[in-house]
């Protein structure tokens, strides 16, 4: 690599889960839209032929109008290959298949648990996890074999499980976990800062917030937009339009919402959590907002059906077929996320400040140490430093807590294979709102339903 301070050349980024359909075109996308960093993409997945068709594709954003630099991608055979000489490692893997992950949403509704998304907490999550875990031990051990110096940028859910398990198996890593769900939150608060203070143009960057707490479940306990608290004019937008949003996005698309949760929570709590609702709803008591597809209805937010998310494959996969043969051109357009300007300030290239996900050093005083916590943190050459963001204040302390605390708990039995320790945190989730006999019955069923992938634990 040469980094003359202006300018980065021959970057190697080692793509872990690079067969991706979708997101890997988006970082391609993200990539050339720079033009003070250029260099290499090694493209490693279990399924080599997916990657091998994402190589041909990122080689074509190289043409694309309104390229500013050249990447040159390849796919690899071996995990080794790939982590061999990499400056950065981006994981972004999906643990298992649709088949999965639609056991993991849709087979605790027999027992009346229902799901917005399951792949952070509740029973979906906590199964996800039991498959993730293992895969995210062999990958931290080969990073420490491979590529010990890299920087590594997590992107798969579970979030807070994946880091955790990076740092554990080796204490040294250099990663953080990337999440946009703050984001999101930032966007709102623009736009309310348009409608109620009259304010014209405000982007997303203008929205200064202190994040805290963990992951799909962080809270903002500060906002400011040119020097206005925000935290008033959000209360006084909630009482102009207590059902959120005016908008009726959320019936036709799946991650659409009023924000009627999150408006709901501020007037419960004080603060602003900053994740979409479908995220905030399975981290708090399962009568509140997830009681039944009517009642998620009424608080104007989808429970996303598996069953979408297969037929949205089969259109991603028609649609690289397109990218594949010429009949669709690559285009540059920005995703929105901070994963190339993360890479461009460890370089030196920029300075950053935006949220991520580190283990918990003093950030968030009133959490455990060693915990994965989300924070700002902030980027420059050679360093990602969490920004101190204060206590959890104690209206959501008990609720932060118990989150926390569940993630810790769960990290240690997985870790252990122990799957009455894992049952334990499984069956104290909010959401499981059935009998201790009922648990262990979804329980054994959800294992053996994802058996293929659970090979390490005696089921």
């Amino acid at each position: 690599m040469f980094n003359d301070g202006k300018k980065a050349k021959d970057i190697k980024i080692a793509y872990i889960g690079g067969g991706s359909r979708g997101w890997a075109w988006g970082l391609m996308s993200d990539l050339v839209s720079w033009d003070d960093i250029s260099g290499s993409v090694d493209l490693y997945d279990i399924d080599l032929d997916a990657a091998q068709k994402n190589a041909i594709i990122g080689n074509k954003y190289n043409s694309a109008e309104g390229a500013k630099s050249v990447w040159n991608y390849r796919a690899v055979e071996t995990i080794g290959e790939a982590l061999t000489g990499a400056d950065f490692v981006i994981i972004s893997i999906l643990p298992g298949t649709f088949d999965e992950m639609e056991s993991d949403v849709h087979t605790p509704e027999k027992y009346g648990i229902y799901q917005s998304v399951g792949d952070t907490v509740g029973p979906g999550g906590i199964l996800r996890a039991m498959r993730t875990v293992p895969m995210y031990e062999e990958i931290a051990e080969n990073i420490k074999k491979y590529a010990p110096d890299a920087w590594v940028i997590n992107y798969t859910n579970p979030m807070t499980l994946c880091v955790k398990t990076l740092y554990r198996v080796f204490p040294e890593i250099k990663a953080f976990g990337c999440c946009h769900e703050v984001f999101g939150t930032q966007r709102l608060l623009a736009e309310i800062a348009k409608e109620m203070l009259g304010f014209e143009n405000v982007g997303r960057r203008e929205i200064k917030v202190n994040p805290l707490a963990v992951n799909h479940f962080t809270w903002l306990t500060e906002a400011d937009c040119r020097g206005v608290d925000l935290f008033p004019v959000y209360a006084e937008y909630i009482k102009k339009h207590p059902d959120g949003r005016e908008s009726e996005a959320w019936k036709t698309d799946h991650f659409a919402s009023r924000e009627s949760v999150k408006m709901d929570l501020f007037r419960r709590f004080g603060y602003i959590a900053a994740a979409g609702d479908r995220h905030l709803a399975e981290f708090c008591e399962g009568k509140w907002y997830l009681e039944s597809p009517e009642r998620a209805s009424e608080m104007h937010f989808s429970l996303t059906p598996v069953s979408w998310r297969k037929e949205d494959l089969k259109n991603r996969l028609a649609r690289r077929e397109r990218l594949l043969s010429g009949k669709e051109p690559v285009t540059i357009n920005g995703t929105g996320e901070e994963g190339v300007n993360q890479i461009r300030a460890i370089l030196g290239l920029t300075d950053l400040v935006t949220n991520v996900n580190m283990p918990n050093r003093g950030q968030i005083p009133n959490l455990p140490l060693g915990a994965v916590v989300e924070t700002n943190a902030v980027f420059r050459a050679g360093s990602v430093r969490p920004v101190l963001a204060g206590s959890v204040p104690s209206p959501i302390y008990p609720l932060v807590a118990r989150v926390c605390g569940a993630h810790e708990r769960l990290s240690e039995c997985i870790a252990r294979r122990d799957l009455g320790g894992i049952f334990e945190v499984f069956s104290n989730d909010p959401l499981v709102t059935c009998s201790l006999a009922d648990a262990k019955k979804l329980f054994r069923e959800m294992c053996e339903n994802t058996a293929e992938y659970l090979g390490m634990y005696e089921i």
